[in-house]
């Protein structure tokens, strides 16, 4: 893609925890699959199953990613950009497919004189004050 926005990228050790629940049956299969060794363990499965699934939509994902000029991958916004964004008097519209980061020495006030807004599909670092800051501006 040659699209500026789309910035495709895995950070290793960057992830996000999630829980899920599944049927006795659907377990017993994956035990069944590592038991036989198609996978080393049960997240291994799941891992392989959830990438396979994303894969296969991948022209949707790649459209969207487009049509709503998301930012894909990691997006790291520190204080030095905020502070350009501010002196040139500009408000930045923050949209991210992943990890949108917000450093860590950026203030609450500098946040929320030079962010409009924040859309994150995925998930959104940053210190509790700027979150809090930002709460009515974040989607």
């Amino acid at each position: 893609m040659a699209k500026d926005n789309v910035r495709q990228l895995r950070a290793k050790g960057s992830v996000e925890k999630i829980t899920i629940n599944l049927g006795y049956v659907d377990l017993g299969q994956i035990d069944l699959l590592v038991d036989e060794g198609f996978y080393s363990n049960r997240t291994d499965f799941i891992r392989t199953a959830i990438r396979n699934q994303i894969a296969s939509q991948a022209d949707f994902v790649h459209k969207a990613v487009t049509r709503h000029s998301l930012d894909l991958g990691l997006r790291l916004l520190d204080r030095q950009e905020l502070e350009a964004a501010r002196a040139a008097g500009q408000q930045l519209d923050l949209r991210v497919l992943g990890l949108l980061t917000i450093a860590p020495d950026v203030s609450a006030k500098l946040a929320r004189a030079t962010i409009s807004s924040i859309t994150v599909l995925g998930a959104l670092h940053a210190s509790a004050e700027v979150k809090a800051a930002l709460a009515d501006r974040i989607r």
